[in-house]
């Protein structure tokens, strides 16, 4: 599976932090067998935001947009928002699944407001922003992603 990650935060695209969660997710990425195409860092722009999706998923180049970031409930955060507006579907059980799972080990995992779509083909999966969080909630949907991938390809949903 082709997986570009996208971090979305300001203070990691002024260079005032590292990016540490988009790394992570990279690397557990690698660790489950799937192929990092790109790794970008967006402020919390929800126009800029929604242009790079979409451009991801028209470039045909990714099977799976995976997002670090904005997905609370600050002043800044648009992630969901953004993923909302440029898709054609909508898979709220895959962020309810992960704040479920997520709710074992911290409970402020419900406040997470991730959502996950489709546009052109390719999945497009919403994760917090901090490290552990991004990698616990990745893990809690990733064996279904590479099924849902490939129903978006024509698979049947045996």
């Amino acid at each position: 599976m082709r997986v570009a990650v996208v971090t979305v935060s300001d203070s990691v695209a002024r260079g005032e932090r590292q990016d540490r969660s988009g790394t992570d997710l990279a690397a557990r990425c690698r660790a489950l067998g799937w192929q990092v195409i790109s790794h970008e860092v967006l402020a919390d722009d929800r126009e800029a935001l929604e242009k790079r999706l979409a451009a991801l998923a028209a470039l045909g180049s990714a099977d799976l947009v995976l997002t670090t970031g904005g997905t609370g409930i600050g002043p800044r955060d648009c992630t969901p928002e953004a993923t909302a507006a440029i898709c054609q579907k909508l898979l709220p059980g895959i962020g309810e699944l992960m704040r479920e799972k997520g709710r074992e080990k911290n409970p402020r995992a419900v406040l997470s407001r991730a959502v996950a779509g489709v546009r052109n083909g390719a999945l497009i999966v919403n994760l917090p922003g901090s490290p552990r969080g991004a990698v616990e909630s990745l893990d809690a949907v990733a064996d279904l992603l590479p099924h849902a991938v490939e129903v978006l390809r024509g698979a049947s949903h045996d």
